[in-house]
């Protein structure tokens, strides 16, 4: 009864010390708790209301350096492996559950959280001095009295700073001044959102207007700026002005603030900070990395459970063989502790190294240049997909627009008939020298082209006089197409800025516009459009184009618009339909009041905006219907034909129409020659969603096409019947649909499918929610940036290295895994064995067969290194798995590490165990110290042969493994006397008997391999 007590204060002492370890790392947030966001009314260079904000403090160091150690054994001890070990090495310090000396339980323990930590703390340090080096960079400080240097962490809401070219933005801050006339600057804000374009950015007209930035102090400026939130596509907020001749307000949007992390591109920018440090969007988008947890750790995780199952069973079964005598509890305790060598603490130190590992052979591949490993925790998962969702524009094609068709209504323009369009262009300028006809259709829509669009003309500085020099840059490569085409045409963008638009005809004469309005494009609207004014004339224009579903409604009517646009998708061309509307100076003005009003609004601005342009959307005239060819990538049909014989389903999820997506499924070989196509038309209620998913059923190796309207339906209303269905056909193509929609189906696909994995593809910022919410997602850096590239957990530069990604790397990452983790799982099963054997020869003792020191260094040196060189292993050449993408389909069942081979390696353990320790005991002579000897080299040897006899390719880092281990190993025989009787072991006797037990433990499997070998080899095994 004593002893129990003992036993359970031991317990106790226990808990109590890890819940004081989950409390001091709770204290930083109990302490301080975080202060809640609001919106805010910024005096320009007021410093009274600063200190109700947070410092402007970069910070992504995860722990402080007083609870560094704290924070990460806690983390450490969630995992189920850590602190059982933790608790078996803590009941050492009471005499009773003793068992041999202290570091036979916290060497190893210790070993692997000094890997931990080591890893942890290099992380952090490297966190810590990136952040000591932005938060000591120096900016210029403006204030009434004059200029001063101040360091970023310094800075305050309500500063006023001077941004000169190429430095980072430190804090969010409003646009006052440039040093441009115009007011305009440019951003880079690949950092933020990983785009590579460059940003537009406009000073406030009202601060603009001022000589320099110390005359903003006189003007009594205050900024109402919203609460802080993570949209950085969105801001809403009012410029206040007051002096002698009264109040002025001016609306204030995404244009007129800079986000901190963007760079200023050119010039010089007077900005006043109004969000600081975690208040930024930069910080409020800054996330912990999402850490994956892979099917494959899942599997090892279950493993590792029924190993501690089977621990606790043999445990109690040796205290029931024994009769439950004396003090049982302390028994069984000591039991466990002895059987705990079952449970492998090292896995998974050496599943994380091996990761590593993985990661930098990946990156080091010069067969995929520029492949990025961004999470090292899931390599596994590449060599078992089964499902591929990709986007369309560019990852199966190459984001270059090629402009191929115009469509007038009356006639229709390609490649081979544009010469007709630059002679009826020079035409109609040659008949009127002051200006083109009026009539001129084809003048109207090259026009409307060259004004209606986001593009910026950049000229090369050596060759300011040639025209031919000038390129264009824009946020989108359709709009570049339409531009580009246009100038070879004859009618050229010169000069854009913020207020004006300059264009030149055939004749090489000047026409410049006005700039009254521009309404940008969004991915809601899905158009665009401008107003500009003709200089020298009242003549007002209102310019849109977009996406045919949403200007087919508010164009004039006409009977060839849907028509052609069908035509056109059908051969795989991106459509946009461009339109016009003549107004009024009056017009104009009673339009511009009313959306000046709604952008002054404080409350659902947004709204109001569109309801103030919607009016200005209606009765527009169709001007024509453009036709833009994305090319295909190199090498798509090959690489999707290997992925499809891997047995990888592909599907495709586009904001295409479905005759274009149709159009590129077929060109790129997602759409086999002949294949059977199930187009599922729009369903509204459940009984015909329901009758049309028995049709697809019924229609074998089909290929699948539906519009978001019915892939919402059946999201919402029949996910999992729409999956099984679904997931019957060879190929899916997606149509139509909105970044929200493409990860709504990775989740509901990766719900019903059975758990199979899921892998998504991407190039743009809208597939950043698709490819975050797979099992693996994979971004390919493109002209839309790099986005998705940072977002994803591997990245790669063109689709066709997707092949090699999977086929070859993720392969070998799972086989090689599967490899390691058996052998960390046979050499604790192994041991246990022999201690049970020990354990029922004599009389059921709970006591160790061998000396602490020996437990430590068969896990941690005599055989470790062997067991991890396993990661170098191919069991195939890199030209038979490319050649035969069979090969993969063989892993994505998970049969290389399953219940199937756990038991099939427990029965080698048991078998190799049973006889080392039987043969040991049966050779025995005098003393109990040969029997040690004898049973622990033969183990060693033993280990060492099993992992030779599982390389199928070897490496020089192999053989090297298996010398250093054997060197080791007889040089512990010479000088550890306390464990080895150095004289017996210098004798031929232990020589020939330590052959026997490894000749016995080890042939038959030998054989069993040969004959495997023989008469049912491996499908890799055949080809090699």
């Amino acid at each position: 009864m004593h002893a129990n007590g003992k036993v359970r204060y031991g317990l106790r002492i226990v808990l109590f010390r890890h819940c004081c370890l989950l409390s001091f790392f709770s204290l930083p947030t109990l302490c301080c708790p975080p202060k809640e966001m609001t919106s805010r009314r910024v005096a320009i260079a007021s410093k009274d209301d600063a200190r109700r904000y947070p410092p402007n403090l970069v910070r992504n160091q995860k722990h402080s350096a007083v609870f560094f150690l704290p924070a990460v054994l806690v983390e450490q001890f969630r995992f189920f492996l850590n602190l059982f070990f933790l608790i078996m090495a803590l009941s050492q310090f009471l005499p009773q559950l003793r068992i041999g000396y202290l570091s036979t339980y916290w060497g190893p323990l210790c070993f692997v959280l000094t890997i931990t930590i080591c890893r942890e703390a290099y992380d952090d340090f490297k966190r810590y001095v990136r952040d000591k080096e932005l938060n000591s960079m120096l900016y210029e400080l403006v204030t009434p009295a004059g200029s001063k240097m101040t360091k970023s962490s310094s800075i305050q809401v309500g500063d006023v700073l001077k941004i000169h070219k190429d430095q980072r933005i430190p804090a969010d801050a409003v646009l006052l001044h440039t040093s441009d006339k115009v007011g305009a600057c440019f951003v880079r804000t690949d950092q933020l959102d990983g785009e590579t374009d460059w940003k537009l950015k406009i000073a406030c007209p009202l601060a603009q207007q001022v000589e320099n930035e110390l005359a903003l102090f006189d003007m009594n400026m205050e900024i109402f700026a919203e609460k802080p939130q993570k949209n950085i596509h969105v801001f809403f907020g009012t410029l206040k002005t007051t002096d002698q001749y009264g109040q002025q307000e001016e609306a204030l949007n995404v244009d007129n603030i800079l986000w901190r992390d963007t760079v200023l591109a050119a010039g010089s920018a007077v900005c006043a900070v109004v969000y600081t440090g975690c208040e930024t969007r930069a910080a409020l988008n800054t996330s912990q990395p999402r850490s994956k947890v892979g099917l494959f750790d899942r599997e090892v995780n279950n493993l590792t459970k029924i190993l501690f199952v089977l621990a606790f069973l043999l445990a109690l079964l040796m205290v029931g063989l024994k009769g439950f005598v004396g003090v049982w509890p302390v028994t069984f305790f000591r039991f466990l502790l002895l059987f705990s060598y079952v449970i492998p603490l090292s896995l998974r130190v050496n599943l994380d190294m091996a990761k590593v590992v993985y990661a930098w052979m990946i990156s080091k591949d010069k067969e995929i240049p520029g492949t990025v490993v961004r999470s090292s925790t899931i390599p596994e998962e590449l060599g078992r997909i089964q499902y591929l969702l990709c986007d369309k524009t560019g990852t199966l094609t190459q984001n270059n627009m090629i402009f191929k068709k115009l469509h007038l209504g009356t006639v229709m323009f390609n490649q081979e008939t544009f010469d007709e369009i630059s002679s009826l262009l020079r035409l109609a300028f040659s008949s009127d020298l002051e200006a083109p006809s009026t009539q001129s259709l084809t003048f109207k829509a090259l026009e409307a082209l060259v004004l209606c669009n986001n593009v910026t003309p950049v000229q090369d500085e050596d060759n300011e006089a040639d025209d031919t020099q000038r390129s264009y840059q824009a946020s989108s490569p359709d709009e570049v197409a339409l531009v580009s085409w246009a100038c070879d045409m004859g009618l050229k963008l010169l000069f854009r800025d913020l207020n004006t638009i300059i264009i030149k005809d055939p004749l090489n004469r000047e026409q410049s516009y006005k700039i009254l309005q521009t309404f940008p494009f969004t991915s809601e609207r899905k158009r665009m459009g401008i107003i500009v004014q003709k200089e020298g004339t009242d003549e007002i224009t209102f310019y849109i184009k977009g996406a045919d579903v949403v200007l087919q409604p508010i164009v004039s009517y006409n009977d060839w618009l849907e028509e052609e646009c069908a035509n056109l998708a059908r051969e795989g061309l991106r459509t946009l339909v461009v339109a016009k509307k003549a107004l009024t100076v009056q017009q104009y003005k009673a339009f511009s009041a009313s959306y000046d009003k709604a952008k002054l609004s404080l409350y659902d601005r947004q709204t109001k905006v569109n309801e103030a342009v919607s009016i200005l959307e209606r009765d527009l005239q169709l001007l024509c219907l453009t036709g833009v060819e994305d090319q295909l990538q190199v090498d798509v049909g090959i690489t999707l034909e290997l992925l499809k014989n891997a047995g990888v389903k592909a599907w495709m999820l586009t904001g295409d129409k479905v005759e274009t997506a149709f159009c590129i499924a077929k060109s790129s070989g997602l759409i086999s020659r002949g294949q059977n196509v199930f187009r599922c038309p729009t369903v509204h209620t459940p009984r015909e969603a329901l009758q049309e998913l028995e049709k697809l059923r019924s229609c074998s190796s089909s290929l699948l096409v539906i519009s978001s309207a019915s892939l919402e339906f059946y999201l919402a209303y029949l996910p999992e019947e729409f999956i099984n269905a679904s997931s019957a056909c060879t190929s899916v193509v997606c149509c139509r649909c909105s970044p929200e929609q493409k990860a709504e189906v990775v989740r509901t696909l990766k719900k019903y499918n059975g758990g199979k994995l899921v892998a998504a593809i991407g190039d743009g910022g809208n597939d950043v929610s698709m490819i975050q919410a797979a099992d693996v997602g994979i971004g390919i850096v493109g002209k839309e940036g790099r986005h998705a590239s940072l977002a994803a957990d591997f990245s790669i530069t063109q689709f066709s290295s997707l092949a090699r990604l999977l086929l070859w790397h993720g392969r070998l990452c799972y086989r090689r895994s599967c490899s390691l983790s058996q052998f960390v799982i046979h050499r604790g099963l192994i041991i246990s064995t022999m201690q049970a054997v020990f354990s029922c020869i004599f009389y059921f003792a709970s006591v160790s067969l061998y000396p602490g020191m020996l437990m430590v260094l068969y896990s941690t040196v005599y055989t470790m290194f062997p067991v991890f060189s396993l990661v170098m292993d191919r069991d195939a050449k890199e030209k038979v798995v490319l050649t035969f993408p069979d090969l993969y389909k063989d892993l994505v069942k998970g049969r290389s590490l399953s219940l199937k081979t756990f038991l099939i390696w427990f029965l080698i353990s048991m078998y190799q165990g049973a006889v080392i320790m039987y043969g040991g005991i049966f050779l025995f002579e005098s003393d109990f110290i040969h029997i040690v000897s004898i049973s622990f080299t033969s183990l060693v040897i033993t280990e060492l042969i099993m992992v030779a006899l599982t390389i199928h390719t070897w490496h020089w880092s192999m053989v090297a493994a298996e010398f250093l281990s054997v060197c080791i190993y007889v040089l512990s025989l010479l000088f550890l006397p306390n464990v080895f009787d150095i004289k017996y072991v210098r004798t031929w006797s232990f020589i020939w008997k330590t052959l026997v037990l490894t000749t016995i433990s080890c042939l038959p499997l030998v054989l069993l391999k040969l004959v495997r070998l023989m008469f049912a080899p491996p499908n890799y095994a055949k080809l090699s």
